[in-house]
């Protein structure tokens, strides 16, 4: 299977640039060692051309759109900030460090700047009405949502690059050096740390910690392995290798699973760079299935399906059950796609151009396109409505259409 990164993956100590084939790449990195073969050239694929929907469907109307900007933003930084939203209100934030708190109706309420660059987006808790974000030095920050007054600041041993899950008075958050926290939503003091492995080398980005169940929080790892902790303590409860990778070197063996596992209906997904989607019935912790699929994006599920976007801009739906393949899509081949959400009966995809793309999950089809302004990396999906940001800092809400 080809493995193929486009725009900007730090690995620790090394940079892949455009779109770089996997081998190439490794040929490239042992050129530079032994210091032969300088005329070897990576193989680049180029996205492949959106062909014009033959009859488009109207499934996603504009409701809101504003950009937070994105100054002091290094082009080589694949940072991918999330939106903080609940039905009342929205918290966006910039990666030159701006936060905005807005309205339903798109009316801004607050905004101020928070001095450093942001990394982790906003993670949004309705009850406490606050909202939590974490900057590039370890900084973790709450804020009152409605006010955008501060409440506290806590310092962590490393950074964290995705939203904090916020759950049973915790904040918890998996940073870049292998620590997972679990800080108090009051207070912001560390109650509990939990370690897991670092490799020497792995792909700079990380799952965003999820909710097993009421008590149990889900980490997964950049050596491809899924945590099971308790939200209040942090005791571990079980642990599952997802990703395995081979070969002599540890480029080769990278495993990261930087896609949110999914838990749907007692029955867990998980999908790793190494190239492997598991399904898990929960209920007796069998393996349904395991399929070979690279991505470093998170999955998404209906009743029938799990849809999954391969490193190489394939969108494929297997059956949830069994892991039969039911089709693939590669019309949007090396388009550097996102994550795929369920919205509606409709599957949404975003790309390198700003569009967002919506599948039909019978047939694999693409039926309807909506756009925005700037490469996207995430989808996120409240409800009945759709939220995207732009690494340009475009952020926008649609809705369902009637």
């Amino acid at each position: 299977m080809t493995r193929s990164i486009r725009s900007s993956k730090i690995i620790k100590g090394n940079t892949i640039k455009a779109t770089v084939m996997y081998v190439a790449v490794l040929a490239l990195m042992t050129t530079a060692v032994v210091g032969c073969n300088r005329g070897i050239k990576p193989v680049v694929n180029d996205p492949v051309k959106l062909v014009q929907i033959a009859q488009p469907i109207s499934v996603l109307q504009p409701v809101f759109n504003v950009d937070v900007g994105n100054k002091k933003a290094s082009r080589k930084d694949p940072l991918s900030l999330q939106v903080g939203y609940d039905k009342t209100q929205m918290v966006t934030a910039s990666r030159g460090g701006d936060l905005a708190g807005f309205d339903k109706a798109g009316q801004r309420l607050w905004s101020l700047n928070v001095g450093e660059q942001i990394t982790g987006g906003v993670a949004l808790d309705p009850l406490s009405q606050t909202a939590i974000v974490s900057t590039r030095s370890g900084k973790v920050l709450a804020f009152d949502s409605a006010t955008g007054a501060k409440r506290w600041q806590q310092q962590l041993s490393g950074s964290v690059l995705t939203p904090a899950l916020i759950t049973n008075n915790r904040v918890i958050l998996s940073a870049n050096n292998g620590f997972l926290h679990g800080l108090s939503l009051q207070t912001g003091q560390s109650v509990w740390q939990f370690a897991t492995q670092v490799p020497a080398i792995s792909i700079r980005g990380a799952a965003a910690p999820t909710l097993l169940d009421d008590k149990t929080a889900l980490l997964a790892t950049a050596d491809g392995r899924l945590h099971a902790i308790t939200t209040d303590s942090g005791l571990p409860q079980w642990s599952r290798r997802i990703g395995v990778g081979t070969g002599s070197s540890e480029v080769e063996r990278m495993s990261d699973v930087d896609g949110m596992p999914i838990v749907d209906s007692n029955q867990l997904f998980a999908i790793s760079y190494s190239g492997q989607l598991i399904g898990i019935d929960l209920a007796s912790r069998q393996v349904m299935f395991v399929n070979e699929l690279a991505s470093l994006k998170a999955l998404a599920v209906n009743n029938q399906q799990v849809i999954a976007t391969s490193l190489d801009g394939k969108v494929v739906a297997y059956d949830r059950s069994n892991g039969q393949t039911l089709w693939e899509s590669e019309a949007l081949a090396y388009r550097d796609l996102t994550n795929p959400v369920m919205i509606g009966n409709y599957i949404a995809v975003g790309d390198l151009d700003g569009v967002v793309h919506l599948f039909n999950p019978a047939t694999g089809n693409i039926v309807s396109r909506v756009e925005t302004k700037g490469a996207l990396t995430n989808l996120q999906v409240q409800g009945s409505r759709l939220m995207t940001q732009s690494t340009s800092g475009q952020v926008a809400i649609w809705q369902l259409a009637r």
